[in-house]
């Protein structure tokens, strides 16, 4: 098989991972489907997609692996005798069963479409648990998630366009606002403190803040209610 036969194959495989981040998305959006349908108990259906979207993360690790794998030994063999070829899709195989039993369930919570998936849903679901004591967790989040979560911006003091969740203090605030506010400080050479009354956390950063698209489609329904 010659090199430029390898790559050619190589290009194929890797040319389904826009439709498979595309497909992540999919699952994500359902999910937060699950979470608004107040008639759906939606903690075991979260689960299933939790994995689905584990199980679509660990493909595209794979591709990932079997490209550098792929490229970092044709390269090696085309600097070495002709015949080096002949061994070269053992060695693929070889390093590529070896690097895919090592990729543990860790590295796949840590893949992008996996944590937005996570905190689309707001809930850090674990693996392992049966789906009765889930469900419990799930429903119990919801539950506390809907009775403390304002739509009202702190600094602002009018509905969120697009919401934002502090990792430290779950605190909400719209995202432009709460940016100005931040650099603002920062030009000062100051920290900038959380503006929920009440709040000890002293130092929010731009770091800190993460996109919540549930609680921007909740408000985004609540308005297209009113008109």
């Amino acid at each position: 098989m010659s090199i430029n036969t390898v790559h050619t194959a190589l290009s194929s495989v890797t040319s389904c991972q826009p439709d498979l981040g595309t497909s992540m998305d999919i699952v994500t959006d359902v999910a937060m489907d699950l979470v608004e349908d107040q008639e759906v108990e939606p903690g075991v259906g979260l689960a299933v997609l939790h994995r689905v979207i584990l199980d679509c993360a660990r493909l595209d690790r794979e591709i990932n692996m079997f490209s550098d794998i792929v490229e970092q030994l044709t390269s090696e063999v085309g600097q070495q005798p002709p015949e080096a070829q002949f061994s070269l899709s053992e060695r693929v195989k070889q390093q590529f069963e070896e690097r895919k039993a090592s990729l543990s369930e860790a590295e796949l919570l840590k893949h992008p479409k996996v944590v937005a998936f996570q905190e689309s849903v707001h809930i850090p679901l674990p693996q392992d648990e049966a789906a009765e004591s889930l469900q419990e967790e799930v429903d119990e989040d919801i539950a506390v998630m809907q009775s403390q979560v304002n739509f009202t911006c702190p600094l602002t003091q009018v509905n969120m366009e697009n919401p934002v969740r502090n990792r430290v203090c779950n605190h909400h605030y719209d995202e432009a606002a709460i940016l100005s506010m931040v650099k603002a400080r920062h030009k000062q050479q100051r920290k900038c403190r959380c503006p929920v009354v009440g709040c000890v956390n002293q130092d929010v950063t731009q770091a800190h803040l993460v996109p919540d698209h549930l609680l921007r489609r909740r408000i985004q329904k609540l308005g297209s209610n009113k008109v």
